[in-house]
């Protein structure tokens, strides 16, 4: 059977989880053009894909999801076939201080692509796909029982669920009015290489490094459900190319741990692999005042996923976690980058 060449617009493809994305298109599938739609603000980090930027079916295009003319010029332009959306504002904290910033990404952004797949796609809609990636804070929060499902209802508790919620039922409504092709997929918290530290694991991991104090909201028994990003990419990949349209698939890692267990799991990873004395990265834990609206338990039920497609994670929790900690030991340098800014100058010393 002949491949079938496409044009493939990844949004958001130099951030954490969309570089993951980025990366196993391109070396996977090297008759797609892969087009890296990002804006590079904090946390796009173009250090993130050095391995493949030179690879002929890679094509970085900075611009900004908020503009429309600039989105529908370029959809226009490349003619997309596909689009696997990843662009978001995505840290709770950042959205309880500067909600409209995720409406005007995480809404106005989404809206503005749905428009430009409509317009140019117009009624043939024969290959196409609009692939949106969301998250499970959409749900709102969980009792000690129970999992999501696909047909949980919504219940958004933060400014950044609210703002997620509303894209995913823009992208429901353009499927139903317009028949546009979709699918959705809501995933757990994703942890791994690449991630920006303002995140638990990454900001652990580098307040450990430099013995600063590790700080745990409220009691530290909130429970998150915890997905390996390779895992994730592999699951964005089978569900693009085998998902049905029209559906929602939840991606979860089968790995519920309650923060302090985390944070405690990772201070014994991190005390072996710096060779210090056990307990001593323990020591560094504060907890701190709570922060509002912070939900209780998340937790996915991906048998969807599995039953449907075959998809599994490749790792458990502890194995992925001391995998993410090898590699942030052995990238110090991006991670120096990161912390102090300089990862911001890649741009303009590659592509000016």
């Amino acid at each position: 059977m002949e491949k079938l060449s496409r044009n493939i617009l990844v949004t958001g493809g130099a951030g954490f989880i969309g570089s993951h994305v980025v990366r196993r298109f391109v070396q996977k599938y090297p008759y797609y053009n892969i087009f890296n739609l990002d804006a590079l603000t904090y946390a796009g980090n173009l250090e993130n894909l050095k391995d493949i930027q030179n690879s002929t079916n890679y094509n970085f295009i900075k611009g900004n999801i908020v503009s429309q003319e600039f989105i529908i010029d370029l959809f226009g332009k490349y003619d997309f076939d596909g689009v696997i959306h990843l662009a978001a504002e995505s840290h709770v904290d950042r959205s309880i201080s500067d909600p409209l910033s995720f409406v005007r990404t995480n809404v106005i952004g989404t809206m503005n692509l749905l428009n430009a797949a409509k317009s140019v796609w117009k009624d043939d809609f024969e290959n196409k796909r609009f692939y949106h990636i969301s998250t499970d804070e959409v749900y709102g929060s969980l009792g000690e029982e129970g999992f999501f499902t696909e047909s949980t209802a919504y219940a958004p508790n933060s400014p950044y669920s609210a703002s997620k919620a509303s894209s995913d039922h823009f992208v429901r409504a353009y499927g139903e009015t317009y028949e546009l092709p979709y699918i959705i997929s809501n995933c757990s918290n994703n942890y791994g290489p690449n991630h920006f530290p303002e995140k638990l694991i990454p900001l652990f991991i580098n307040n450990i490094i430099n013995s600063k104090p590790l700080p745990v909201y409220g009691d530290g028994n909130y429970t998150r459900d915890w997905l390996y990003v390779e895992d994730h990419a592999a699951a964005i990949d089978l569900l693009f190319h085998k998902g049905e349209n029209h559906n929602t698939y939840n991606i979860g890692g089968f790995n519920e741990w309650k923060n302090i267990d985390l944070v405690r799991l990772l201070c014994n990873i991190m005390d072996k692999k710096l060779g210090r004395e056990k307990g001593t990265s323990e020591k560094l834990i504060t907890f701190v005042k709570d922060r509002p609206g912070h939900d209780l338990r998340y937790a996915i039920d991906a048998s969807k996923i599995n039953k449907e497609l075959g998809w599994e994670p490749s790792v458990t929790f502890e194995e992925g976690l001391e995998k993410t900690v090898v590699w942030f030991l052995n990238n110090k340098e991006w991670l120096d980058h990161v912390t102090s800014g300089a990862y911001q100058e890649y741009y303009q010393n590659q592509y000016k």
